[in-house]
């Protein structure tokens, strides 16, 4: 019956668990407050991320740019920077690097890792070298080497400075000598551009030139097989390679390409001793229509059979050889 206080479980008894407490709203919307937004990564102490703030922030306070080379080379001219960090990932990978002397911004390391010779020498050159070293978890190594196999070690590589086509005739007015340039046209290996970079360091070239696009640029890659000849020889990159060797045949330079239906052979040129361009194709390709008519010569290397050609990187050493063989007859 309705108002009926006496029927049975109308009314809570005294102290019931259910009962109304004191201040009780006041806990419920405490509750439902939450505790706030979650921090940014950079700002949680015990993240990679705060860690990689904190020593972006003392290079910043020591005058060291970000993201440079170690080692990198100065200059006047305006220069161009590499389209983005590359990370190298995996153990034998990152050793390799290592001790290629590539530039190293910093180093990963899986907190919970597994040691075995390959880490121990990884952590002791890390150390002697200074570079940053910083312990992560899994997910973060996975996140940061796009879910490829890394065994628990990476490391970040800054990207490169390019130098501009006036820098590689500087660099050759320095050394005093005639200038030796190398420029690619279509060579999309930086296996292959490295290799160039090692005959160019060996054989006296003053620089190497790239284009922008559709070609290979100096990766982690060419890095390691330039043997640390990416060091000390510069590598310029060009918008316009047509354009770039019109710039330099008006500074002087004689352009001379590398095909094998060259009409002279390389070991017989004339033009070894004068400022000097070589162009190199791509294996398949060769030089592209509008280089080859760049060109004031076209010269070729005599080989035994017909059918056989030789990739960028053997055309370029072989070339270097016979011009640097050819300057010092002339000397």
């Amino acid at each position: 019956m309705a108002g009926n206080s006496r029927r049975r479980g109308a009314t809570r008894k005294p102290g019931s668990k259910k009962g109304a407490t004191v201040g009780s709203g006041g806990q419920r919307r405490k509750a439902l407050e939450g505790r706030g937004p979650t921090p940014k990564a950079e700002d949680r102490v015990y993240h990679a991320a705060h860690k990689r703030k904190v020593a972006a922030e003392k290079k910043a306070a020591t005058g060291q740019r970000p993201g440079v080379a170690r080692g990198g080379r100065g200059g006047a001219g305006p220069k161009g920077r590499g389209a983005a960090e590359e990370v190298v990932a995996g153990r034998n990978s990152v050793l390799e690097a290592l001790r290629a002397g590539i530039p190293v911004e910093a180093v990963y390391l899986f907190s919970r890792l597994d040691a075995d010779d390959r880490t121990r020498e990884i952590l002791d050159i890390v150390s002697g070298r200074g570079y940053e070293l910083l312990e992560v978890g899994k997910p973060e190594l996975d996140r940061l080497t796009d879910g490829a196999v890394h065994q628990g070690v990476a490391l970040r590589v800054p990207p490169y400075d390019y130098a501009d086509v006036d820098d590689l005739l500087d660099a050759a007015a320095a050394s005093g000598r005639p200038p030796l340039v190398v420029a690619l046209d279509g060579v999309t290996d930086p296996r292959n551009l490295g290799a160039v970079l090692r005959s160019a360091g060996a054989f006296g070239a003053h620089g190497v030139l790239v284009p922008e696009r559709r070609a290979a640029g100096v990766t982690a890659s060419a890095w390691k097989v330039s043997a640390g000849a990416a060091a000390r020889v510069p590598v310029a990159r060009a918008t316009n390679l047509v354009r770039a060797l019109g710039e330099l045949k008006k500074a002087g330079c004689f352009v001379v390409g590398l095909d094998a239906g060259g009409t002279t052979a390389i070991g017989d040129l004339a033009l070894a001793t004068e400022p000097l361009v070589l162009v190199a194709g791509s294996e398949g390709r060769g030089l592209s229509r509008l280089v080859r008519e760049a060109c004031d010569v076209v010269a070729s290397i005599p080989i035994d059979s017909d059918t056989e050609s030789l990739n960028a990187a053997v055309a370029t050493a072989i070339s270097l050889y016979e011009v640097a063989r050819l300057r010092a007859t002339e000397a």
